[in-house]
């Protein structure tokens, strides 16, 4: 099933099976369940004058290959911000929690230019495309990662982060403009900052992610898109990173904060 028929899926049915492909270990990959809620709440919006701003996924519990359910409820609709919770179940259980704010633009004497510029990278055409190791994710091979600085995962790295070209597969991935959805599909498929240091293959994953939207999308599945990862902190099986996410124009998409749990 493709990402366009995912989201059909959900737009029809309140309950949805997850495609194949997208396993993480024995879990389904973080990004693709965050992806699905925010599918559910755009649905949900119906509003395209209303743009995202921010949302929360907590990963509350592990989601298998098996059918889910997807609640969405408004929790609160203002003259210029709506704020959507969306829950995903499972197995009778919350599995995953998506708090998700939009809202209209608004006129403001306050202008602030200070975000993070795109870092100078060299061009993907020269970079090698990250093989898909027989012990990495099943889910890595929808996207095509490129490497700029940094260490592979799992490579006992002195220093955590790294930075690199993005894109969503061309060969499983139909090209089309990306949507909001897409983008947290997409966005959460780099490793944890502190994945260079593990010495062997170890399990680490997200709890919690906080994404910021900056500029909207102008974008297609196929374009490139830069990532850059920073570790804050890490200690008694916790890290606190933050990355950022620009389009091929240069332009900041995103700013992403996650808490990961690290078993390494």
């Amino acid at each position: 099933m493709s990402l366009t028929a995912l989201y059909q899926h959900i737009e029809q049915h309140e309950w949805v099976d997850i495609p194949e492909g997208w396993l993480q270990g024995r879990t389904i990959y973080g990004g693709l369940v965050a992806g699905m809620m925010m599918q559910k709440a755009l649905i949900t919006l119906a509003d395209t004058g209303r743009r995202l701003l921010s949302c929360n996924v907590t990963f509350v519990g592990p989601v298998q290959l098996a059918p889910v359910r997807l609640a969405a409820e408004i929790l609160r609709q203002g003259k210029s911000v709506t704020t959507i919770e969306v829950r995903l179940w499972q197995d009778d259980a919350v599995q995953s929690i998506l708090l998700v704010s939009f809202g209209v633009p608004r006129e403001s004497s306050i202008v602030v230019n200070q975000e993070r510029i795109a870092p100078t990278f060299p061009e993907v055409e020269t970079l090698k495309i990250a093989e898909h190791h027989p012990l990495a994710p099943q889910c890595f091979q929808q996207m095509d990662l490129a490497w700029v600085d940094g260490q592979y995962p799992c490579t006992a790295s002195r220093k955590p982060d790294f930075s690199g070209w993005m894109r969503f597969n061309p060969l499983k991935h139909e090209n089309r403009k990306m949507t909001e959805a897409d983008l947290l599909v997409s966005m959460d498929m780099w490793p944890p900052g502190v994945l260079p240091m593990f010495k062997t293959m170890a399990p680490a994953s997200s709890l919690t992610w906080t994404l910021t939207y900056v500029h909207p999308l102008q974008s297609n599945v196929h374009n490139w898109f830069k990532y850059k990862v920073f570790t804050d902190y890490a200690a008694d099986g916790y890290a606190t990173e933050y990355a950022h996410l620009w389009d091929d124009q240069d332009r900041l998409i995103a700013i992403a904060r996650q808490t990961v749990t690290v078993f390494a």
